[in-house]
Order: structure tokens, then sequence, then C-alpha cells
């Protein structure tokens, strides 16, 4: 059994980061201890802000749920570090806005790393670079984002004004199906209700974009493949200019 009630609630908090449903003798016998014990650690848990649910019966046991608001996190080495690199290359996303608040975030990481950790990441940072498309500068409004993943996740209209590469704006109602990501570029992938037909959009040339608060039903998309509908429409575009 074990007698470290903060080591023992580090490792209780660590399974239950899983996100997957534990019964309580489960957690006991991970933990080297009894299913009393798991449940006071449950309630010291909960005492520090995190909401764990609990279900009873035949198929019950305990759950981490979304809290009120930001409870210390616990992390393992290789989720540690993948944070800390994902951070830095996000820092460099076409998003703005997001390259300040990542390198924020990177730093109050990295301070908490132990030695070992922020050596594999200077390690990784040191050694990979990033080429960069000359035209690929255009920063995408987080907030565009933001309306446009909604909507996908919903089904929901969205009207837009956008910018075709000659410079002419025209309004767009379409059917939002699903963000690509090329590079640096943000593409929307939808259907286009006043053409009748599938289009791909770049999000930097898409202003203004509106919920409509209508519904549609999902379609099949082309080959039911948003990536590989995107670099079908790039490699169009590119070997047609």
């Amino acid at each position: 059994m074990r007698n470290d009630p903060t080591g023992r609630a580090l490792q209780l908090l660590s399974l239950l980061q899983t996100h997957r449903l534990w019964r309580g003798d489960e957690l006991a016998e991970r933990l080297e201890t009894t299913k009393r014990t798991v449940r006071r650690d449950i309630d010291r848990l909960r005492d520090l802000g995190y909401a764990v649910d609990a279900t009873s019966g035949k198929h019950g046991g305990y759950r981490l749920a979304s809290g009120a608001h930001l409870p210390p996190l616990i992390l393992d080495d290789e989720e540690a570090v993948a944070v800390a690199v994902g951070l830095r290359y996000a820092a460099g996303a076409a998003i703005g806005g997001m390259d300040e608040s990542s390198l924020r975030a990177l730093m109050k990481i990295e301070q908490l790393l132990p030695h070992r950790l922020r050596r594999r990441v200077s390690a990784l940072n040191a050694s990979v670079t990033s080429v960069r498309w000359a035209g690929d500068v255009e920063v995408v409004n987080a907030e565009t984002l933001n309306t446009l993943a909604a909507a996908c996740r919903d089904l929901e209209h969205v009207r837009f004004d956008y910018r075709s590469r000659d410079g002419t704006d025209t309004p767009r109602h379409v059917e939002p199906h699903q963000l690509v990501t090329v590079g640096r570029r943000w593409y929307l992938v939808a259907w286009d209700t006043g053409r009748g037909d599938w289009r791909t959009f770049r999000v930097d040339r898409l202003r203004d974009p509106r919920l409509t608060a209508t519904r549609f039903v999902a379609r099949e998309i082309p080959d039911g493949d948003a990536a590989g509908f995107v670099e079908t429409s790039i490699g169009y575009v590119v070997g047609a200019s």
C-alpha cells in the first residue's frame, strides 16, 4: 500500500487525465491501496479544483471532467516535450496573436521542465528549421478560425466576403465542411450554395464570416477526403498559373 498521499494523488491524477472511465477497484489496484483510500484521494483532487465525475453501479467509476477553471496539469516526460516543441512551432503559425501567446506559454512550460527535458527540447529546436514560402505571409485571424470551426462542427451555414486572386470581392454563402492546413496556409472546404459545387477557400482571403443560425445536412465530399480535395485544388491552381 502506498503511504505517500501526495505521490498517490499525483499518480491518480495522471490516470484520470486519460479521460477513460476507471472503476474504483482498478484505481485501487494501480495505486496499491484500498477503494476507501481512492475515494478520499478523489475528494482531495476535487478540493484542488479538479472536476471528477463519479457514477455508481456495475458499470460505474470515476472520470475527469471539464472544470470551472484551469487547475494544474500533470504531464509525463514525453507529453511535456511534445507540448514544448508544439508551442515552439505554433509560435510560427500564420494566425494573428498566436505567436505571442504561444511564446508566453512556452516560457512558462520551459521554466518548469527539469534539466534533462530542457536539454531534449533545446536539441530538437536547434536541430530543426522550417522553409517558408515567399508568398506564404498572410496572417489568419484567430476569431475567423474559431467561427469557421464552430460552423463545421455544428453544420451551420456561413456568409462571408471572399477576395479572389485578382482582388475582386464577392459575397459567398456556404456549407462549411472542414478546415485544412497546407504549410502555413489555412483552407476551408465548403459547398458553395450560390455555385452549387464544392469549393476551396483560402482563409486569409476570407472577410467577416457570419453564422446564419440555419443548419444544413452534411454532404459527402468528393472521395470523402477534405485534405485530398484541397491538394487537388491547389495543384490545379498552381499548374494553371
